[in-house]
């Protein structure tokens, strides 16, 4: 079943609001066994309105519409779609006295505009809102299926699980969709691509693969399609163990893993503790490791040393080597992760010093190399990664490369 979705708004296309619905509804919709054919984002426009919903029916079996059923003028959608069915507006009785009720909780006065909140077009399903005050609205077209909903997220998720997609459900057949994702970390896309290239060209015909990129990670998600749930996640697993066989050594998680909360498992897992010692990263890696809930049971603090007295004074780096050797250098790297274990006490201690950019790059040292040392019981190693001359991108990459080489220590 094919599903397109139009969200309406012309506070969505000047970047207002970020349209978050479209990413909800279709994780929603595809987690219920539907496809998301398209996703338009328009404007409050009845001629726009119309003309993408003829397209969308083209190809799609149902259209979902948000957005444009409010009081004021600039809602059009609830007229529009009166002239698309070619019907009149009614009043939709249980929606006024949910309107009313509303209104009386907060000892709001209705006015008869909040009241035609409650009409709908005489050729739909009303669907009560019982998270606002504009139903939603259920059509049958030519075999077809439109729902307008609220573009409120609040009102339009509720009306979502509540009435649409049961309804769905009982109006169409649905297969299965199961999706696995794999992360790996450490090598790029078009490298990936090359080392999986006969995996990928052997699997079955229902499953497909999608390469998403973000932040030195590659995301590989699996997602098949079939009749029995059982049968596609063991189809899915049987995949994902000769995956591990190719490149076992890049992946770092599966679904709903990051890295901050994979090293975290580990930690707690081991009874080990942590501290870091960021310059270039600011902190950063701190705020991932915090990110995750029980941090407080292995990591144990950090030092944000961004001026080299900083990290003579509370790292314990040896003035000479800050002289000799710069601050970004193996061992200037090496003595922060040292100072940082003993200063907290902990099994592990991670530490970084690079140059994040743009400016401050040598040609010995461009922008973006970075230093990263992890002290542990046996000893302290660095190692220089070059992260580019984006200084955000360094930041993140850094840390995350911190948070990978932690991973490994520990598995």
């Amino acid at each position: 079943m094919n599903v397109s979705i139009i969200n309406i708004g012309d506070e969505l296309l000047i970047g207002q609001v970020v349209n978050t619905n479209a990413s909800w509804m279709a994780s929603c919709l595809n987690e219920n066994g539907m496809r998301v054919a398209h996703v338009f984002t328009i404007a409050d426009n009845a001629d726009e309105i119309t003309r993408t919903l003829r397209l969308a029916l083209v190809s799609s079996d149902a259209v979902l519409i948000t957005g444009g059923l409010g009081p004021t003028k600039d809602d059009i959608t609830k007229h529009t779609l009166c002239r698309f069915f070619s019907s009149h507006l009614v009043m939709h009785e249980p929606s006024l006295d949910n309107v009313r009720q509303i209104f009386a909780k907060r000892n709001y006065p209705m006015t008869p505009l909040n009241e035609a909140q409650a009409m709908v077009p005489a050729a739909c399903t009303a669907l009560l809102n019982k998270w606002g005050t504009a139903p939603g609205m259920w059509f049958e077209y030519e075999g077809k299926t439109i729902v307008s909903l609220p573009g409120v997220p609040a009102e339009m998720q509720g009306l979502m699980r509540e009435e649409v997609v049961p309804r769905l459900r009982e109006s169409f057949a649905l297969e299965h969709i199961y999706h696995k994702n794999v992360w790996t970390f450490g090598i790029g896309e078009s490298f990936l691509s090359d080392k999986i290239e006969s995996w990928e060209l052997a699997l079955p015909e229902n499953i497909h693969l999608a390469y998403l990129p973000q932040d030195g990670m590659v995301r590989l998600r699996l997602s098949a399609y079939g009749n029995r749930l059982d049968e596609l996640e063991k189809q899915v697993d049987t995949e994902v163990e000769k995956l591990k066989s190719i490149v076992g050594e890049y992946i770092f998680g599966y679904d709903d893993d990051t890295l901050e909360s994979v090293v975290g498992t580990l930690f707690s897992k081991h009874g080990k503790t942590l501290a870091t010692a960021e310059s270039c990263t600011g902190g950063n890696i701190a705020r991932l490791i915090t990110s995750v809930s029980g941090a407080s049971a292995y990591y144990m603090g950090g030092v944000v040393a961004y001026a080299n007295n900083a990290k003579e004074q509370l790292l314990g780096v040896q003035h000479t080597t800050l002289e000799q050797y710069g601050a970004v250098s193996r061992q200037t790297a090496e003595e922060m992760a040292i100072g940082a274990k003993c200063r907290f006490g902990t099994d592990y201690a991670v530490a970084t010093t690079g140059i994040a950019g743009p400016t401050g790059g040598t040609p010995d040292k461009p922008v973006g190399t970075v230093w990263i040392a992890v002290a542990d019981e046996y000893g302290v190693e660095a190692r220089c990664f070059s992260f580019g001359a984006d200084r955000a991108r360094t930041v993140q990459r850094a840390s995350y490369q911190a948070l990978r080489w932690l991973q490994i220590k520990l598995e």
